[in-house]
């Protein structure tokens, strides 16, 4: 019944952020103009319309704006991850790139170029429009001159292990770009740009959404050497990264675009769908499904495993003392945890704090969580994360498995297959961060003894 609840549950959730109708929502042609970000432009002036999209949920995004505009493009580009864009009806004259993500590869590469090429043919008369997802940094890799695309792969793997947040690595990759952190919008003046949204990153900070390539940055070469410092990699890194940001430092390489440069004066950014959105539509479906419930917040971040222990604790004090609200009842969060990976297995931060969850609240029945990545992909895996209950360590150990094993080698992965606790849902078309809904069944005798005579032993 519980997990019945949390399908129905993230299924409006996600479709609260659909990102397609979110841009049909932003985007219209009203009597010969088209209107979009405040802002309105005649359609009779406009010499001609160029198209970019970039990111998770890029193709859905783009496929919306070229129902509307496709008698008036010139031309389009969409970067994407691997089997984002199946399903996507686009314009012929839009072409599709399908690359990696979270490590970028040459089909990024080429990507990145191409639409940096495009940007070249844009003129005062036209307009840019730029659709943003998450992902948009790792899809977009043109790096400066002297570093390679395999060292910036290097650096971006050994932020993404570090434990870095989103925000420090978007610092540093802005720093090796030809298109982040506001360069996308210089390379496309004289132009006006219009960039529509949709956010991946807690708080919604545009600068580093897709590492801000429409938007001023304030970071930097400062920042991103500091961001090296706080991890040691500055000695891990490769030797031509380094010496790019000492470079920068001693104000040898020309700064990213800042708040105040007259290139923005014609520059719209929009922000169209967030994780709030999300989280909003998960509170409002639970509580017509019966449960009173709370939204806590859309600001969690930190260790997955530590955000795993308070979000059992919360369940725990709702289930037993009926804090903050009486059984039955539900708690959503959202955010991005981050994993600082030290072993070898396989898994993501939803399903390493499920998994860590599910050691807290071994043996306490009618508790459901979810951690749910939004879009459908949770670390280099085929899953969008977990559900787990108070008997999935049971489970677990009935097979064989060990979970606190499983965690010391970030191995949560094949766990939470075996037990059948992994949510595979395959790429959503959509990517506004994570969801944590905690979900707590009526009270009922068998829960309360269950309780009383738990085992609290986690084995080593």
């Amino acid at each position: 019944m519980l997990r019945d609840a949390l399908k129905e549950i993230r299924e409006a959730a996600l479709r609260a952020v659909d990102p397609a109708a979110a841009v049909r929502r932003h985007l219209q042609i009203i009597e010969g103009e088209l209107h979009v970000a405040g802002e309105s432009w005649s359609l009779a002036a406009l010499e001609r319309i160029w198209l970019l999209s970039a990111g998770k949920a890029a193709a859905p995004m783009a496929a919306a704006a070229g129902e509307l505009l496709e008698p008036y493009l010139k031309a389009g580009l969409v970067v994407t991850k691997y089997a984002h864009a199946t399903g996507a009806t686009l314009p012929a004259r839009v072409q599709v790139i399908e690359a990696g993500h979270p490590v970028p590869d040459e089909a990024g590469h080429r990507g990145a170029a191409a639409m940096l090429e495009l940007l070249a043919e844009s003129a005062s008369r036209d307009l840019v429009l730029v659709l943003l997802s998450g992902g948009g940094s790792a899809l977009l890799p043109l790096p400066v001159p002297g570093v390679t695309l395999p060292e910036l792969q290097a650096t971006t793997e050994l932020l993404l292990r570090s434990g870095a947040t989103i925000a420090e690595l978007n610092a540093v990759r802005k720093h090796l770009s030809r298109l982040k952190g506001g360069q996308l919008a210089r390379a496309a003046a004289p132009a006006p740009l219009v960039a529509l949204i949709l956010s991946d990153v807690v708080g919604d900070p545009l600068d580093v959404i897709a590492s801000g390539p429409t938007v001023p940055d304030p970071t930097t070469y400062a920042d991103a050497w500091a961001v090296l410092g706080r991890y040691d990699l500055r000695s891990e890194v490769p030797a031509t990264v380094s010496a790019h940001l000492r470079a920068g430092l001693a104000g040898e390489r020309p700064e990213t675009p800042k708040p105040g440069a007259a290139l923005f004066e014609q520059v719209y950014n929009q922000l169209i769908g967030s994780n709030r959105q999300a989280a909003l539509a998960a509170v409002e479906t639970a509580r017509r499904l019966g449960y009173p419930t709370l939204l806590l917040t859309t600001f969690m971040e930190g260790e997955a495993r530590e955000v795993a222990r308070v979000a059992a604790a919360l369940a725990k004090g709702l289930r037993r003392h009926g804090d903050p609200l009486k059984p039955p009842a539900c708690l959503v969060w959202g955010g991005e945890t981050t994993v600082t990976v030290r072993g070898a297995g396989k898994g993501g931060r939803n399903q390493e704090l499920a998994l860590a969850a599910a050691q807290a609240l071994a043996g306490w029945e009618e508790i459901a969580i979810m951690a749910l990545a939004t879009d459908g992909t949770d670390g280099p895996t085929d899953a969008a994360g977990a559900v787990i209950d108070g008997s999935t360590v049971r489970r677990a150990r009935e097979l064989g498995l060990k979970p606190q094993a499983a965690l010391d080698q970030n191995d949560a992965y094949p766990l939470l297959a075996a037990t059948g606790d992994l949510l595979r849902l395959g790429p959503t078309g959509t990517n506004v961060n994570d969801l944590l809904v905690i979900l707590v069944g009526p009270e009922t005798p068998t829960a309360k003894s269950a309780e009383r005579n738990q085992n609290f032993t986690i084995e080593a």
